[in-house]
Parts: C-alpha cells; sequence; structure tokens
C-alpha cells in the first residue's frame, strides 16, 4: 500500500494526555505532522517529560494501517537498541551488588572463550570499545539459535582491534552482556529485567518481545520499498529475544523510566553519572563515538544531552534527555527508515525556547 493511497485524516490521528505549555503543544503537533508526511511515516507516539512528569504523551497515525488502528500513548512499539539502556542498567546493578566488576575480563565468565577475550573487561563491552563487531555476514537471522550457539558464533568472530584502543558500535557485544547476566543470576535476562526495573517501576507493556503472545496495543512494523510500504521482514523469535535490543515498549512506561532516572530508585547517582560519561580509551582519550554506557553523550550550548537510537524489524525510536535542562522527548515510530531523532531535536527545541514556531 503506498501512503498517499490512504486518507489524510488516516495518517494523523491523534491522542493526546491533556497537556501544560498549550502552545508548545501545539507548535510540536503541527511540525510531527509535517515530518510523518516527508518521511512517510506511519505512526509514531511522543513524549515530552519535564522533570519527570509528562508535558505530553501524543499519538498519531496509524499503529496498524491494514486495520486502521490508531497510535495512542498506550500503544506498544518495538525498542531497537534504545532497548541496550535496559541491559545496561542490570550490569550496572549487579556492579553495585558487587557480583560483577567493570574491569573484570570476560574469560572470568565465559572459561572456554578465545584467548583474546581475556584483554577484553566488562567496561569495554558497555563502551563499545571492547573490539566486537556486529552480527557476521553469513549470520541466519530466521534460525532459532541457543545461548550456546550465539556465544559460540560471538567467540568466532575476531576482534577488530586491541580492547580498549578504538570505539565501534557493536550489537554482540551487548548480546554477551546478556548472556553475562545469565550466567551470574541463574536467570534469563529478561526476567531480570522484569524482577528488577520493570516491575518495581510498574513498566506494565514493557517486557522481551514475544510474536506468539497475545499483547494489546501492539503496533505493526513497517518498511518502504520503491515507495511502497510493506510489514517488517521476519525474523526467528529466539532472535527476537536477545539483550542487544529486543523489548516492547510505550511512551507512558518511558515516561516512568524517565522519571525514575531522576532518583535513585535504580541505580546510585554515581553509576547513573558513569553511564552518561564518555568512556575513555587505554590512553586516556574518550571514545570517538562519544558513548558512555548504552547512551551517546553530546553537548550543545554548554548543556548536557545524552540520546540513544534504535532500529529494528519495521521500527526507529529515539530517547533524548537535556540533562541539564531536565527535558526529555521519545519518539517511537513503526517505520523502519523514519529518522526519529531528527524529530526529537527539533521537539526539544520547541519546548526549550519557549515559543511556538
Amino acid at each position: 500500500m503506498r501512503l498517499s493511497s490512504l486518507p489524510l485524516a488516516a495518517l494523523f490521528v491523534v491522542t493526546t494526555v491533556p497537556l501544560f505549555g498549550a502552545d508548545q503543544g501545539l507548535a510540536v503537533d503541527k511540525y510531527v505532522r509535517a515530518e510523518m508526511s516527508e518521511q512517510h511515516i506511519p505512526g509514531l507516539a511522543l513524549l515530552v517529560s519535564r522533570d519527570g512528569h509528562i508535558v505530553q504523551a501524543t499519538g498519531f497515525g496509524m499503529a496498524n494501517v491494514e486495520l486502521q488502528v490508531p497510535v495512542k500513548p498506550e500503544s506498544i512499539f518495538q525498542s531497537g537498541s534504545v532497548g541496550k539502556q535496559f541491559t545496561a542498567t542490570a550490569v550496572m546493578m549487579l556492579v553495585e551488588e558487587g557480583k560483577v566488576r567493570l574491569e573484570d575480563p570476560l574469560t572470568k565468565y565465559f572459561p572456554d572463550a578465545p584467548g583474546s577475550w581475556k584483554g577484553v573487561t566488562v567496561r569495554e563491552l558497555l563502551s563499545h570499545t571492547a573490539g566486537f563487531t556486529d552480527y557476521p555476514k553469513d549470520f541466519d537471522f530466521r534460525k532459532d539459535y541457543t545461548e550456546a550457539q550465539l556465544l559460540k558464533i560471538v567467540e568466532a568472530v575476531p576482534l577488530a582491534y586491541s580492547p580498549g584502543t578504538s570505539w565501534s558500535y557493536s550489537n554482540l557485544g551487548y548480546l554477551t552482556l546478556g548472556l553475562l547476566i545469565h550466567k551470574v543470576t541463574g536467570e534469563f535476562y529478561g526476567d531480570f529485567l522484569q524482577k528488577r526495573i520493570f516491575g518495581p517501576l510498574e513498566m506494565q507493556s514493557t517486557r522481551i518481545i514475544n510474536e506468539a503472545d497475545i499483547i494489546p496495543n501492539r503496533c505493526a512494523g513497517y518498511r518502504l520499498v520503491k515507495e511502497e510500504l510493506k510489514n517488517q521482514e521476519w525474523v526467528s523469535p529466539v532472535l527476537n529475544t536477545t539483550a542487544d535490543g529486543s523489548l516492547y515498549f510505550s511512551i507512558l512506561d518511558l515516561a516512568k523510566w524517565d522519571a525514575a532516572l531522576y532518583t535513585e530508585k535504580l541505580l546510585k547517582r554515581s553509576s547513573l553519572d558513569q553511564m552518561w560519561t564518555v568512556a575513555k580509551l587505554k590512553n586516556g582519550q574518550p571514545n570517538s563515538g562519544n558513548y558512555g554506557f548504552a547512551w551517546f553523550v553530546r553537548d550543545k550550548n554548554g548543556r548536557r544531552i545524552i540520546g540513544h537510537e534504535g532500529q529494528w524489524q519495521g521500527f526507529e525510536t529515539y530517547i533524548l534527555r537535556h540533562i541539564d535542562d531536565k527535558l526529555t522527548v521519545v519518539v517511537l515510530t513503526n517505520l523502519g527508515s523514519a529518522k526519529p531523532e531528527r524529530i526529537a531535536d527539533r521537539v526539544a527545541e520547541i519546548y526549550l525556547s519557549g515559543a511556538a514556531k
């Protein structure tokens, strides 16, 4: 189905939690609708939060184009790599409990791993400075692997560089962190997240992906092929449970997550600060990715900003936190080629400027 064949009204169905700052809200709505039209995004959920309190939670467009179901604040999207921050938080919980040390070599947890892993630390996996890379070209995304099989695949991929000497984004590194959590706790990492993060924060819709379960408010994912909208491509159910970003969540749940990050309910402030600081290489220089632990870190006009994008199975997501201004913007879309970071940045500008444009 081509986007242009949908009724205009269907593309911009909006449901909204009550707003504070109506002028900014109206300006944001107008901007988001224009971006959705330009980027051909079927559906989008937007959260704006100040100091842990919801300012705007809005659904635009279609959660399911075939069934003409509109997006609403309760709509559930796939996380993509935005889910990595939950994996990193789980590891830091274990660090605070003394069950894991950031300087531990991976061979402490995986004694049968290649000798090159002796030089890789937990800290380097968290910051993508370990020399790990991405899924190999011959990896079969439609095969159900056991954790043991996945570990063997990761172990067979040579390190791209000496650990701690460079930076390269690595899904395999975070997959391995999920296996490490299982090794240390005896629990599947997703169960650990549920018990220690999602449950305590009452994030009722957030969970590991499971396409077989009946899940209310679940969005469909889409991709564009020659300007024509297609359903997301299929991957194996087991592969959709790894710790590099395989979650369902809604903007309402992410509002609870954001609020918790202003507190020490999950982690000590010192742990959060470490996650939000660019990790250094062995030579003492900051890594070239400007990456902390599961957060990209940047500075804008002297103000600290952290964020992370996620892309997977017909979804593109982004979380943006202006630390010093206590403003958070989350953009969840159900189009694999969308640019939610661009939208989040502009929405933040509108709210920080205090002027409707």
